[in-house]
């Protein structure tokens, strides 16, 4: 899926640049990009400067030149591709080189970028020579030092792929990046932090990345460091990346925030969900299947595993899951039948987002918001943590997680789990359908259901928040596929408030398969 249109972007702080070549031989290699003079940097010292924003006022983001930037609407931004032959690391010992993104209509913010080695950054003068662009083009008009929206990795210089062609993570607009997983893929965005997402009375904010710190490199392994900045917050952002199976990051941040925040998100990620085999309006596209994640999967601080398939809810909703020092969360790619889509997009392909974390994350609840959408081109889904404590004015906050992007969780468990969850209407076939009646199908695989004795049939346990159970049943699903049971039941409510349920399957006291979790929009 191609990079939408900004959501917000970002503040730059403009730094006084001289115009000096980088010597040839020097760790950073950055052939033909102006750099500024060195300037000292660490991590202590970018959270000291994080420390001091948050005790000013905060200054409005930086649009150079906004007459010309203005007329780079998306067609003509997708144009302006960035020299691979000047990229950051295109020559000497860093194998993933870096370029950058042009700025447009949509990415009308500035970052300031800046390389660093042995303990001094300098910061990258923006010039029009940096990027190959039709000649009509009016970003020609631009001016050096305009800045640049952002940056990305590209494949290993030494690897299979042609690394001009191909790259493996990209930050773009506000605090969002990306990656690819395993199947070499973009998909779902993680962000720095989420700020009010779906408050009453309160309006989202986007702070911004708006300084990137890139750092040297060794083997798969590389360091990234950025400044966040926003009218309530600002944040010292370090992220260690490793390009190996899919994608792993390593992120540490410290927050200090401005003003009281309502719903506080660490470590937020957001998908797209538009319908799959659980509920899919007649004929709204040709497509069996739309979506970068169908679930989000908890892994809870007292060990149980749950499965949480994704809604396109008739209104916003917010799920919380309350847990103290969890093991882990992420929205989840399951579905990879590339049949299921039939889409040149590769929608089988997309990654899946581990967040894994790391210290005391303490007592607080993974959330998870779902707003409505008829279309795959908008990001309508958010799952993120919220710490119990309330998130005041004033206070620092440190947190430390690793994020894989893969094809799946790095551990899934040993248990069965929940494939498919599909709908229809209740009662027997061959008889008058009741009204108010809906019926589940869950389909479960793999794990202990894999090695039950014959004649062993799983015992599905059902609670909901409301409504009735009836017709409930376990059976083999007759594909051959080893361990592969299906659970159904049919539940009887009333009225359009939504359900809640919660189904796993047992055989006695052994619990044969995860939890799987589900809000149900009675329709």
């Amino acid at each position: 899926m191609p990079f939408k249109p900004d959501r917000r972007s970002l503040l730059a702080s403009a730094a006084a640049l001289a115009g000096a070549s980088l010597a040839p031989g020097v760790a950073w290699s950055a052939p033909g990009l102006k750099l500024g003079e060195p300037q000292p940097f660490s991590f202590d010292k970018l959270k000291d400067l994080a420390r001091a924003r948050a005790a000013q006022p905060y200054a409005p983001p930086r649009r150079p030149a906004p007459e010309i930037v203005s007329q780079i609407d998306y067609d003509a931004w997708g144009k302006i591709r960035f020299d691979p032959e000047r990229a950051v690391f295109a020559e000497g010992p860093g194998r993933f080189p870096v370029t950058f993104f042009h700025l447009g209509k949509f990415f009308p913010k500035a970052v300031d970028m800046h390389v660093v080695s042995e303990g001094a950054a300098r910061a990258i003068v923006y010039d029009p020579a940096y990027f190959d662009m039709p000649p009509d083009s009016i970003a020609h008009e631009l001016p050096q030092g305009a800045g640049f929206a952002g940056f990305r990795f590209q494949e290993a210089r030494d690897g299979d792929l042609d690394w001009r062609r191909n790259d493996w993570a990209a930050f773009l607009g506000a605090s969002y990046f990306r990656a690819i997983g395993d199947l070499y893929q973009y998909g779902l965005s993680a962000r720095g932090v989420a700020l009010d997402t779906v408050v009453a009375d309160r309006t989202e904010e986007f702070p911004d990345f708006t300084r990137i710190y890139i750092g040297a490199q060794s083997g798969d392994a590389l360091t990234v460091h950025a400044l966040m900045e926003g009218p309530s917050i600002t944040g010292a952002y370090q992220f260690t990346m490793h390009r190996a199976k899919g994608v792993t990051m390593d992120v540490e941040c410290t927050l200090h925030l401005r003003q009281d925040i309502a719903r506080f998100g660490i470590a937020p990620l957001t998908s797209m969900y538009w319908f799959s085999e659980t509920r899919k309006p007649t004929a709204v596209d040709w497509r069996p299947e739309v979506h970068d994640s169908d679930g989000l999967y908890l892994w809870t601080g007292k060990g149980e595993r749950i499965w949480r398939p994704l809604n396109n809810p008739p209104r916003t909703t917010a799920s919380a899951f309350a847990d103290e020092q969890p093991r882990g969360f992420g929205l989840m790619q399951r579905d990879r039948v590339f049949d299921h889509y039939g889409d040149g997009v590769f929608y089988d392909r997309r990654p899946s987002l581990w967040v894994e974390p790391l210290g005391d994350w303490g007592r607080g609840s993974v959330q998870l918001i779902e707003n409505p959408t008829d279309d795959e081109i908008h990001d309508n889904i958010v799952a993120m943590w919220v710490p119990e404590n309330p998130a005041r004015a004033g206070s620092s906050h440190d947190f430390r997680y690793r994020l894989y992007w893969q094809a799946d969780a790095p551990d899934g468990g040993a248990l069965g789990r929940c494939m498919a969850t599909r709908m229809g209407n209740g009662g027997q076939p061959g008889q008058p359908r009741p009204k108010g009646v809906r019926k589940f199908l869950l389909e479960f695989v793999g794990g202990p259901l894999e090695n039950l004795p014959f004649g062993v049939k799983p015992e599905p346990v059902l609670t909901s928040s409301r409504g009735t159970f009836s017709y409930i049943l376990t059976e083999s699903v007759p594909d051959g596929v080893k361990g592969h049971w299906r659970a159904q039941f049919d539940l009887t409510t009333d009225g359009d408030a939504p359900v809640d349920m919660r189904c796993y399957l047992r055989a006695g006291d052994q619990v044969l398969t995860e939890t799987w979790l589900y809000t149900y929009h009675p329709f």
